[in-house]
């Protein structure tokens, strides 16, 4: 199928290209074709974001987004900073300025999007799982391919099989969202973080639940973000607590993955983080609704890759434009995606380069933003005091202008210290009130899999796990996960061997990120597959 640009993935960043285009399109009286293919079973099925929304980016791409019924529609009313010791929570002056922001649900959002998208005459193909990049003789890039369905695990066909779509593009601009599979492969083949002199890629796992709570407690529109307990001061991290509308509220927890201790678990501190006292008051009597995690890029300016490869660009949070301290990336991958766009339509129109967009995202208030904000992050590598006294010099003073840019440190994989140089981390049995064990959240995510397929979670060497992760640093794979995919089972011998249970993915990628050998490698499953968020 040939298209004049295909882009992967139908998240922020991939809908507002695929509206900008077709925007300019009628805007310029030319018609290019324009295809958004999805893994998730539905538009925005794989979405899950915090989220309190700045409007700004919709503002630019849809002014009308108000009156055209955008599921945006609980104004943030109050906004609240804590430290949190074990019992108590400490209020901090508040460092976010969410005046004029919005807490929404970013599937429900982007299911909307889709449907503008479509309106204009986009075509989305949910349910495909975009495996392979097509290039031509020179190297170019020419568009994807869908991987087969059908396949049995043994590698055979089944009755249902069917064969991969080809989907070739003028241009393809990847948003697949953060440590987007493809977008990895581009930027080691293209060498596109050195292109641009960034460093690595930091990331952070997000765990999520969405609960429904007694209407005497709900308060639409209040925001509570804290710091400190359950993790330790050298593990970056904290939680989020959103009022949303009809006694929903989103409660999460953030953890970066630079932790050292590899007997850290994020599924149990996000666990004992909600018997908190001034958690646990306002959970008590209300039910959970759905849970999720995902991972958030937090490497920010510093990060960037140079985003233009031949035949296309990356977008989106696949390239990392998460705002740290606002703990917003939303507004700045559709941003991304809509100046992506412009710079396709120029180069469909008027055969310019892609390179213009490279050139208008420095130029845009994306860039300035995030150079702003650039310190803060690297600032907690020397942890949680010295984190915070930096963040304030850096918001109160400096204002961002500071005269030097500080250092990313170790990647997150070379952060884990060996097992014999830290303490086992005991966690309290979940209740089965506030706290739950794996399976029973994993149920309440909606994910499914076809069992009988190949594993889409690759060992590039079969031994590490038992030769090295096992030994040095105590199995970390079956605590960094938030859905049991790894676990280390005794075979008939009594040895401890790694079992992978793929359906259970969740697809956050933090075993991509994580693993202290970079032996795991994600890939797509078959389409549709994974988790079934809907108000996540």
């Amino acid at each position: 199928m040939e298209y004049d640009v295909v882009i992967v993935g139908a998240g922020p960043a991939g809908l507002s290209a695929a509206i900008r285009l077709k925007q300019m399109c009628s805007e310029k009286g030319v018609d290019f074709s324009v295809c958004v293919v999805e893994k998730g079973p539905e538009v925005g099925a794989h979405i899950l974001s915090g989220n309190v929304f700045e409007p700004r980016a919709l503002d630019e791409l849809l002014p009308q987004w108000k009156q055209e019924e955008a599921p945006i529609n609980v104004p943030v009313s109050s906004d609240k900073f804590w430290y949190l010791t074990k019992n108590r929570a400490i209020s901090l002056p508040c460092p976010f300025n969410n005046e004029g922001n919005y807490v929404i649900s970013l599937s429900q959002l982007v299911r909307w999007m889709g449907m503008k998208a479509e309106e204009l005459g986009v075509e989305i193909y949910p349910g495909f799982a975009v495996s392979e990049i097509l290039y031509d003789a020179n190297n170019k890039v020419i568009g994807v391919a869908t991987n087969d369905m059908g396949v049995a695990k043994d590698g055979s066909k089944k009755e249902t099989f069917q064969r991969g779509v080809e989907l070739k593009g003028q241009i393809t601009l990847l948003a697949e969202g953060c440590r987007g599979s493809l977008s990895e492969k581009i930027m080691k083949k293209y060498n596109l973080r050195e292109k641009a002199h960034a460093q690595h890629q930091t990331y952070a796992l997000g765990i999520k639940e969405v609960w429904e709570i007694e209407k005497g407690k709900h308060n639409p529109g209040a925001v509570i973000h804290t710091l400190g307990w359950p993790l330790d001061q050298k593990t970056y991290g904290g939680s989020f607590l959103y009022h949303l509308s009809d006694s929903q509220i989103a409660i999460g927890l953030v953890v970066a993955l630079n932790y050292h201790n590899p007997f850290l678990n994020p599924y149990e501190e996000f666990q004992k983080f909600k018997h908190h006292p001034a958690i646990k008051s306002l959970l008590e009597g209300g039910s959970v609704l759905q849970y999720g995690a995902r991972t958030l890029n937090e490497g920010g300016y510093q990060s960037i890759p140079y985003p233009v490869f031949p035949g296309g660009a990356i977008i989106g949070c696949s390239a990392g434009f998460l705002n740290v301290p606002k703990i917003k990336g939303t507004h700045t991958a559709m941003k991304s995606g809509m100046l992506a766009a412009e710079a396709t339509f120029d180069a469909l129109h008027e055969g310019s380069d892609m390179e213009t967009y490279w050139d208008a995202l420095r130029n845009s208030w994306v860039w300035e933003e995030l150079y702003r904000a650039r310190n803060y992050r690297p600032a907690f590598e020397y942890g949680l005091i010295p984190g915070l006294a930096m963040s304030a010099l850096e918001r109160y003073i400096l204002k961002g202008k500071s005269p030097f840019t500080l250092k990313h440190g170790k990647p997150d994989h070379e952060a884990t210290k060996v097992a014999s140089l830290c303490s086992q981390i005991q966690y309290p049995k979940p209740d089965g009130v506030l706290s739950f064990d794996v399976p029973t959240s994993l149920h309440r995510s909606n994910t499914n899999h076809e069992h009988d397929q190949p594993a889409h979670l690759h060992l590039r060497n079969a031994k590490i796990p038992e030769l090295v992760n096992l030994p040095d640093y105590a199995g970390p794979e079956s605590r960094y996960c938030p859905a049991r995919v790894y676990e280390y089972i005794p075979d008939e011998k009594g040895q401890l061997k790694l079992q992978i249970n793929a359906q259970n993915c969740l697809h956050c990628k933090a075993c991509d990120i994580k693993d202290p050998k970079q032996n795991i490698e994600w890939t797509v499953p078959e389409g549709g597959g994974g988790p079934g968020y809907s108000v996540m």
